[in-house]
C-alpha cells in the first residue's frame, strides 16, 4: 500500500516509543492539517487499490485490507481528536471545524464506494461456505452492516445526499461540542469569605486555587465543571448563589450569540431524520437502534416506562422530606433545582448520619487509583507500574504499564484533573486499538476525568461519586486495555452502544465493597482506615436520593428519544420540544433534566450516544444482574466467574453478539428485576419519609 509523506512530521513518522507511544513532545498544533492532507490521499489510495483489484474477491484481499488500510489516518486522528479533547488550543479548534466535513467526505467515499462494495457484497453472499474462522464471518458481517447502514448500494442520488448530511453533520456536531466548551471556559463564580457559608474545607480550598489561576488570588471561584459546581449546590447555604450556579449550568449552550446550541441542535434532528428516511426507516431512532441489542425505540422506551413511575413516585417522597427540612429551618418556598442537593445532604447527614465532608478526607485520588487497579489485580492478574520517562501530551497527566505475569498488556493513561481547555465530563478514549494483525498492537488506552484539584500542597479529594465515575471509566479502559481479537474494527469498546456501559459500570460495584474501601479509603492526613461504622453507614446510604438521580437520567434519555423518534421535524424549537415532552411525562419541577438538550453533547458533539442516551439504564441490567453472579459464587473476586467475565465480556470486544457475550459470562439472559433491586425501586416507597 502507498505510504504517506512522512518527511519531518511526527504524526507520520514512526513511532518507536515504548509501546510505540505517539511522540507527544514533539507534536504541535500545526503539524495536524499536513499530516491529515498526507494521511488521507495514502488512505483512498488504500481504498481504491482494494476496489479496483482485478482478483476474484476474497476475505483476504477485501475484508483483510480494508482492516489494515489507512494507518496513517488513523494514527493521526487519534491523536487529534483526544487532543481536542484535552487540550484544545485556538488553533486545534479551528483544525477540527475545517477537518470535520473532510474526514466525513472520505469517510462517505469510501463507504459509498460502489466497486469496493459489490466485493463486499459478493463474499457476504457467500460467507457461510467461505470456510471463515467465527471472527472473520463476524467482522464479514459488520463491515457488511456498517456499508449498508451508511447507503452502500442505494441510487446515486440518494447516497449523493446521505454524503452531503454526513457531511453538515459532523461540522455542525464539531461546533456544538465547542460551544459548550466556550460557556463553560468562560463563566466563573467569584466570591468573597461572606460568600463561603457552608462550604466545607476542600471546597474552599479547591476554589482558592481556581480564582487564583484566574488571576483573581485572594478571592475564591466556582466554575462550570462538575466537580466544582455540583459540591457547591450540595453544601452553599446561599440559597442566592446556589440559584446563580445552577441557572448558568443549566443555560451553557442557550445564551444566545455565537455559542447558542439551539439551531445547531435542530438542523441535526432534522438532517438525522432525513438520512434515516433516505435508509429506508420511519424515524432516526429506528435507524439508530435497529443496531442495538435494544433493537427498536419501543423496547427503549418500555424499559424507560417501567422505571419512571417508581423513580417519580420514589423522587416525590424524597421532595417531601426535603421540603419538611426547609420548613424547618424557616424556608418558606417550595423546594427548587438549586435546593435539592442542598438539602439532600442534610436529609442524609440527619437519616444515616453521613455527610460528603465525612467521606472525602479518606477518597484520596491517589488511593483510589490504586484501589481501581487492585481489583483489576484481583480478577484479571493485571499488575500496574507508573512510568517516568515517557512523555505526554499534558504533565497533569500520568501513564502506566499495564502487565500480567511480567508481560506487557497495555499502556494506560490517567488524566484526572480539570483544566479550562478541556471538555467537561469523563470519558475513556484510546492511542492505539489492540489487534493481533502482522505482528500485533498493544493497546495505548486513556482515562480523562475532570476532578477539582486540592489546594496548594494538598491532596486531590473526590467525593464517592467521582470515585465511582473514576471506577466507571476505568471499566472502559479494561475493555480496552483487556482486548484480545484479531481485528482492529471488533477491538475493546468498539461493540453495540446498549452494551458499551455494562464493563464499566459492572466495575462500579467493586469500589462499594468491604475489603476494597478497608484497604484503600485512608485519611489523606493520618493514613487511618475508614472507620467501620463509616464503611456500614456509607453502604446503608446507598439506595438514598435514588428517585432523584433516576428521574434527572430518565428525563433526559426520554427527550433524546422524543427528538430523534419525530419523523418529520421540520421547523422544530428544541427547547419546546424539551419542555413538552417533559410535560407529557410529569417531570417534578424541582428537578432539573441531568442533560438539557443545548448541552446535550452525548447526542449532539457527534453521535455516539444519539437516540441512544437510554443505553446506561440498559446496561444498568446486565451489570445489576451480571454482578449478581458473584454474589451467587459468595466471593466479589470469585476466580471462575472472573474468568468467565474476561473471557466473554472484557476480551472479546465485538467478535461476538453483545446477547451471546452476555449469556455466555452469565450462564442466562439478565433480568430487570435487579436492576430495580440495585435502585431500591422494586418496592412502593414507605410512608416515612
Amino acid at each position: 500500500m502507498t505510504k504517506a509523506d512522512v518527511h519531518g512530521n511526527p504524526l507520520l513518522e514512526p513511532w518507536s516509543g515504548p509501546y510505540h507511544v505517539p511522540p507527544f513532545e514533539r507534536i504541535v498544533s500545526a503539524d495536524f492539517r499536513p499530516a491529515f492532507e498526507a494521511a488521507l490521499a495514502e488512505a483512498r489510495a488504500d481504498v481504491d487499490a482494494i476496489a479496483d483489484d482485478p482478483a476474484a474477491p476474497t476475505f483476504e484481499n477485501v475484508v483483510g485490507a480494508l482492516e489494515r488500510s489507512g494507518k496513517s489516518l488513523d494514527k493521526a486522528a487519534s491523536v487529534f481528536f483526544n487532543l481536542v479533547g484535552t487540550d484544545a488550543d485556538d488553533e486545534l479548534e479551528a483544525a477540527e471545524r475545517d477537518l470535520a466535513p473532510v474526514l466525513s467526505r472520505h469517510r462517505s467515499a469510501t463507504l459509498l464506494n460502489d466497486r469496493l462494495f459489490s466485493r463486499i457484497e459478493a463474499l457476504y453472499g457467500q460467507r457461510e461456505t467461505l470456510g471463515l474462522k467465527p471472527e472473520e464471518k463476524r467482522l464479514l458481517e459488520r463491515t457488511h452492516i456498517n456499508f449498508t447502514r451508511a447507503g452502500a448500494g442505494l441510487a446515486p442520488g440518494k447516497k449523493a445526499r446521505l454524503a452531503e448530511i454526513s457531511e453538515r453533520l459532523a461540522s455542525l456536531g464539531a461546533r456544538f461540542g465547542q460551544n459548550v466548551l466556550a460557556d463553560e471556559k468562560s463563566w466563573l463564580m467569584l466570591l468573597d469569605g461572606a460568600d463561603l457559608v457552608g462550604l466545607p474545607d476542600f471546597l474552599v480550598s479547591s476554589a482558592a486555587r481556581t480564582a487564583a489561576e484566574r488571576g483573581h488570588a485572594g478571592r475564591y471561584g466556582i466554575t462550570l465543571s462538575r466537580s466544582s459546581i455540583e459540591p457547591f449546590l450540595q453544601f452553599s447555604a446561599r440559597r442566592d448563589l446556589r440559584e446563580k450556579a445552577w441557572r448558568a449550568w443549566a443555560a451553557r449552550g442557550e445564551n444566545g450569540g455565537e455559542t447558542d446550541n439551539r439551531a445547531i441542535a435542530a438542523e441535526m434532528v432534522k438532517l438525522r431524520a432525513e438520512r434515516a428516511k433516505l435508509l429506508g426507516y420511519e424515524s432516526f431512532a429506528h435507524f439508530r437502534l435497529a443496531d442495538t441489542m435494544a433493537k427498536t425505540p419501543a423496547a427503549a422506551l418500555d424499559l424507560l416506562d417501567s422505571v419512571w413511575p417508581p423513580a417519580r413516585a420514589r423522587a416525590a417522597q424524597e421532595e417531601a422530606a426535603l421540603q419538611a427540612l426547609a420548613a424547618a429551618e424557616g424556608g418558606n418556598f417550595p423546594i427548587a433545582p438549586w435546593d435539592w442537593r442542598y438539602y439532600a445532604e442534610k436529609k442524609r447527614k440527619s437519616e444515616f448520619d453521613l455527610e460528603e465532608g465525612e467521606l472525602k478526607p479518606y477518597l484520596q485520588l491517589d488511593r483510589m487509583i490504586e484501589a481501581a487497579f487492585y481489583v483489576a489485580g484481583r480478577l484479571f492478574g493485571l499488575s500496574f507500574s507508573e512510568r517516568f520517562d515517557i512523555p505526554l501530551y499534558n504533565p497533569g497527566a500520568r501513564v502506566f504499564e499495564v502487565s500480567r505475569d511480567g508481560a506487557p498488556v497495555a499502556l494506560f493513561i490517567g488524566d484526572y484533573l480539570a483544566r479550562p481547555e478541556k471538555r467537561s465530563g469523563a470519558w475513556m478514549s484510546d492511542f492505539r486499538t489492540q489487534h493481533r494483525l502482522d505482528g500485533g498492537q498493544l493497546p495505548v488506552i486513556v482515562n480523562v476525568m475532570n476532578f477539582s484539584a486540592g489546594g496548594e500542597g494538598e491532596p486531590t479529594l473526590l467525593s464517592f461519586d467521582d470515585a465511582r465515575t473514576l471506577f466507571h471509566e476505568f471499566g472502559h479502559g479494561l475493555h480496552g486495555m483487556l482486548s484480545d481479537v484479531t481485528f482492529p474494527t471488533l477491538a475493546g469498546a468498539n461493540v453495540a452502544r446498549d452494551f458499551v456501559e455494562f464493563p464499566s459500570q459492572l466495575y462500579e460495584h467493586w469500589l462499594e465493597q468491604p475489603d476494597v474501601l478497608r484497604r484503600y479509603a485512608r485519611h489523606y492526613a493520618t493514613g487511618e482506615p475508614m472507620p467501620e461504622a463509616l464503611i456500614d453507614k456509607l453502604l446503608a446510604a446507598r439506595k438514598f436520593n435514588q428517585g432523584f438521580a433516576t428521574v434527572e437520567y430518565a428525563a433526559s434519555a426520554l427527550v433524546d428519544l422524543a427528538l430523534h423518534m419525530n419523523p418529520d421535524p421540520e421547523n422544530l424549537d428544541v427547547a419546546a420540544a424539551e419542555k413538552a415532552e417533559l410535560a407529557r411525562i410529569g417531570m417534578p419541577d424541582a428537578i432539573g433534566m441531568r442533560h438539557r438538550t443545548p448541552h446535550f453533547q452525548h447526542i449532539f458533539s457527534g453521535e455516539s450516544y444519539s437516540a441512544g442516551y437510554y443505553s446506561y439504564l440498559w446496561s444498568e441490567i446486565l451489570d445489576a444482574d451480571g454482578f449478581e453472579a458473584f454474589r451467587e459464587a459468595g466471593d466479589p473476586f470469585d476466580p471462575a466467574t472472573a474468568a468467565r467475565l474476561l473471557r466473554h465480556v472484557y476480551a472479546a470486544g465485538d467478535s461476538v453478539e453483545p446477547e451471546a457475550a452476555y449469556a455466555a459470562f452469565r450462564g442466562s439472559s439478565p433480568s430487570p428485576l435487579a436492576l430495580l433491586r440495585k435502585r431500591g425501586l422494586d418496592a412502593p416507597p414507605s410512608g416515612d419519609d
